[in-house]
């Protein structure tokens, strides 16, 4: 599954000595800084469907350009901008609140504290999301162990 790819991906470009923004500037930097990218190559970098790129598309979220034979071409904004958007879909981040976020960020710096407080909120609920996936494992972990398996973190 896709999703479960990006999040390996994702979690792979985490080391723990490194802070977690630094491992989005690399995934960003990762992209191909050559020229446009096509839509198979930025599905590639992101590990989404071409599919899912057109979805984006079709709902605001990214403006794309197309080249001479109507082909669609993505330049380096775009590509940023979909790092961005993947991540926080992977988050679990509404779609209506990805657009109303990308809606502030098109409108300019004066919405900036608005944009800020988006984000604030949906960290609060990430976070809130890890504290009751952790104490999911604790509970599978307990089962595993009544049943004579072994936890631990690579279990």
């Amino acid at each position: 599954m896709a999703t479960d790819e990006l999040m390996t991906r994702a979690l792979a470009m985490l080391g723990d000595d490194e802070p977690p923004v630094e491992a989005i500037h690399r995934l960003t930097d990762a992209t191909p800084a050559d020229g446009p990218m096509t839509i198979a190559e930025v599905a590639d970098v992101l590990d989404v469907s071409p599919h899912t790129l057109r979805y984006y598309e079709r709902a605001g979220l990214v403006e794309v350009g197309r080249d001479s034979s109507g082909y669609r071409v993505y330049d380096a904004e775009a590509v940023r901008r979909l790092v961005f958007l993947t991540r926080m879909r992977l988050s679990g981040m509404p779609m209506r609140d990805l657009q109303h976020y990308i809606t502030l960020v098109d409108a300019g710096e004066d919405t900036v504290p608005e944009r800020l407080d988006l984000l604030v909120e949906h960290r609060d609920t990430i976070r809130r999301r890890i504290r009751e996936l952790t104490l999911s494992l604790a509970a599978t972990e307990y089962k595993i162990a009544t049943y004579g398996g072994t936890t631990g973190p690579e279990s």
